[in-house]
């Protein structure tokens, strides 16, 4: 029995990272303001409540090799290579590891299904769904204060340097994906746990 469920959770955990490769890839296309629309935060967090937190820090960390791939941080390489680089990883791992903590404290432990009750899968599900979004964009603020102030410092003009990063970088794609992940993730999440006891 153990081999077919660690067999189940290589091949899920094989099916999100390719959905987590093909969203980013499909989604550098979308933008709203300056950077494209995350929308592979939804695959990572659902993925993160259903192999607990180092199946998400994994698909978090192929999110940010997908980023360095698609030529979504080109703009960042260009001026600090390593603070790119790390800020990239970091975020997405982060943002991952972080979902699936949250979510087996109000859920229980991924596997244990006789151990969770169906809300408490609910609420976990949901403060995965939020926990993703604010981790990756606060990690990227991070790392931008670190390592890109003197960049932005050139491109804000005259608006504060905060504000900017604020308001012309990060803007509306926060609040779009936040909504995105706690529209989607517990409804996927739900959707899959209840094919698994089929």
């Amino acid at each position: 029995m153990q081999t077919r469920e660690k067999t189940k959770r290589l091949t899920g955990l094989a099916l999100f990272t390719a959905l987590v490769v093909v969203l980013q890839m499909l989604g550098s296309f979308i933008h709203l303001g300056t950077f494209s629309v995350s929308m592979v935060l939804v695959p990572i967090a659902v993925g993160a409540a259903l192999f607990g937190p180092a199946g998400g820090a994994w698909l978090g960390f192929v999110f940010g090799l997908a980023v360095l791939m698609s030529g979504d941080a080109a703009f960042f390489m260009s001026f600090n290579f390593i603070g790119t680089v790390i800020t990239v990883l970091l975020k997405g791992a982060l943002a991952g590891w972080a979902a699936g903590l949250i979510y087996r404290a109000a859920a229980g432990k991924p596997g244990t299904a006789d151990d969770r009750t169906d809300k408490s899968s609910v609420i976990g599900a949901f403060l995965a769904a939020l926990t993703a979004p604010v981790v990756n964009t606060g990690v990227f603020v991070l790392g931008t204060i670190l390592f890109f102030i003197p960049l932005i410092s050139q491109i804000a003009g005259d608006m504060n340097v905060y504000k900017y990063i604020f308001v012309g970088l990060i803007g509306g794609n926060f609040f779009f994906e936040m909504a995105l992940n706690l529209i989607l993730v517990p409804v996927i999440e739900r959707l899959i746990r209840i094919q698994s006891r089929m």
